[in-house]
């Protein structure tokens, strides 16, 4: 791992020296005038019985697309289910699945009773898939999972392959992002659903977080939070504020020189011109049958060279009960 020498202010110093910003009206104009449609797809879309969800953005490799995501059988979307992968070469249509990737952790480990929400970047020659564990409720005499509101952290853990298909194993039994201990803090509860950016020399990595105070209700009250190292390995360092809000689901692409956001409890597509401050001038543009949990075609986490990828298309989910499954989406012109 790389000695963290750097700081917070530091970095955010560095941000907004090194990038000049796209107009953020430019880009309200821009979002505004997009909308979703979508297509079935196959080898990852409805299957009797089976739930996939939360998928990663999709990544490209040579003529060869990949895609991963939570399976489960029998259960509707929740603290259960493993990592697997599917590929395709017609740029989302028709999907190949492959298998599991990322299976349960150890005994006792923070992810031995599930793995779910991944997310990939390629760098070091390497594939680094970065997941959400839970294990099940400590003091719970049978061994299972409550979903209590007290108890039930979760962690985001790494596992790295030479392959995008792996296999992938992890670096250690140990998560790479956790929660933090104060309570009132905004990921004092659960960080989940981790999305990769490389910047300025810098690893992003952004996630969502939840309170302990919000107890129950909490996913109402879902935050947005974003942690950087030089690694892509850690360790992370996090920003101590949240950066959005109403944001249940991480769905985050390159827009322009910066970041832009679709706030999934809001509905509404937002910007960062810096990648962090979504607050000071929020776009708010209300979006009409958006996708589920989006995944993001996004080359730019194979190819550094790639600068403003766009959102474009990719994979989002169908709730449907215990049988939920994959779509594609894309952006057209309204």
């Amino acid at each position: 791992m790389v000695k963290q020498n750097f700081t917070i202010k530091s970095l955010v110093f560095l941000v907004l020296i090194f990038f000049q910003t796209t107009n953020s009206q430019e880009v309200k104009n821009y979002l505004g005038s997009i909308q979703f449609q979508f297509e079935k797809v196959s080898g990852v879309g409805y299957e009797k019985g089976c739930t996939r969800r939360d998928p990663s953005d999709v990544i490209k490799v040579g003529d060869t697309y990949y895609v991963y995501y939570t399976k489960v059988y029998g259960r509707a979307p929740g603290y259960w289910g493993t990592v697997w992968c599917a590929f395709s070469r017609d740029e989302g249509y028709n999907w190949t699945e492959l298998g599991e990737v990322v299976g349960l952790g150890n005994k006792n480990s923070f992810d031995s009773q599930a793995t779910f929400t991944p997310n990939i970047i390629y760098a070091n020659d390497k594939y680094y898939l970065y997941y959400t564990g839970v294990k099940p409720t400590p003091a719970n005499e049978q061994g299972e999972f409550e979903n209590n509101s007290t108890t039930d952290i979760t962690a985001i853990g790494l596992a790295v392959s030479d392959r995008p298909e792996g296999p992938f194993a992890r670096i250690n039994d140990d998560p790479i992002l956790k929660i933090s201990p104060e309570p009132d803090k905004f990921d004092s509860f659960r960080v989940d659903d981790a999305v990769l950016f490389y910047r300025n020399g810098i690893y992003w990595l952004y996630y969502k977080g939840r309170a302990r105070a919000h107890g129950a209700g909490g996913p109402l009250h879902t935050q947005m939070g974003v942690a950087f190292s030089k690694d892509p390995g850690g360790p992370f360092t996090k920003l101590d504020r949240p950066i959005l809000s109403a944001s249940h689901e991480v769905m985050l692409w390159q827009q322009g020189t910066g970041i832009g956001a679709l706030a999934s409890l809001s509905s509404t597509f937002e910007y960062a011109p810096d990648g962090i401050d979504f607050l000071s001038n929020k776009l708010a543009v209300k979006v009409k049958d958006r996708p589920i949990a989006m995944g993001v075609y996004r080359p730019d986490l194979t190819d550094r060279s790639v600068t403003s990828a766009g959102l474009n298309w990719g994979i989002s989910m169908v709730m449907n009960g215990d049988e939920c499954y994959l779509t594609r989406f894309e952006t057209v012109s309204k």
